[in-house]
Formats: C-alpha cells, structure tokens, sequence
C-alpha cells in the first residue's frame, strides 16, 4: 500500500525558515534508510505559501485565483513524503523515527493513498 505523510507547516516554514544544516543532514540519512528500504516513492519539502495559489471553485461561474501567503497556518503543508507501506501502522510506527519533528510545532499527517 501507499501512504502520503503530510508534513504540516509552521511559522518558520511559512517564513521560509529551514531546518539548520545538522537537521538537513540527519533527515537526508533518514531518506536515505528508507530509499535503501524501498519505502520511499517520492518526498519533496514545499516552498511557504506566499509562491503559491489557490484555485477557488465555490459557486463562481470561473475559478477564482488568490495568491498566498496563506493566514491558518494550521491549514498548510511544507512538505510530503508518497512511501511504501504494509498498514498505516506500519507508517506511523516508521514516521515516529523521523527526525526533525520532535518540536511542539512538528505535526505529520499520514492517510493511506485510494487506488
């Protein structure tokens, strides 16, 4: 099965504030394990929302465009992992080793991928 795991934004990433260079490299071994594994099928980090836009549909006759940043952080992601999986339970007891999201702020969501 698949999973995409959800990494969800915060200030820091909204502010375009990365992980420090020791982060970076501890999270590039972690990857690294899980493409040895064959658990990873894609996993990119996401620019903050001011370089994006989103695509309204709500009732308009055309889609409306409004271009971020974004106000509920809460909402937004920063970046997401496609991996491979037996059961979400073995997702979450794998995400529960990634490092980097030991902060308060640090939330992952995963979901199985239909299809």
């Amino acid at each position: 099965m698949r999973f995409l795991v959800i990494v969800k934004a915060n200030a820091d990433s909204e502010a375009g504030i990365g992980p420090s260079a020791d982060e970076l490299a501890t999270m590039a071994r972690f990857n690294d394990q899980l493409f040895a594994e064959g658990r990873i099928v894609f996993a990119e980090g996401l620019t903050p929302s001011s370089d994006g836009v989103r695509v309204l549909f709500e009732g308009a006759a055309e889609p409306k465009v409004i271009d971020g940043p974004f106000a509920e952080t809460k909402e937004l992601i920063a970046g997401v992992w496609l991996l491979n999986g037996e059961s979400l339970e073995d997702v979450v007891e794998l995400m529960k080793r990634a490092p980097c999201f030991d902060a308060p702020s640090g939330v992952l969501e995963i979901r199985p991928v239909d299809g």
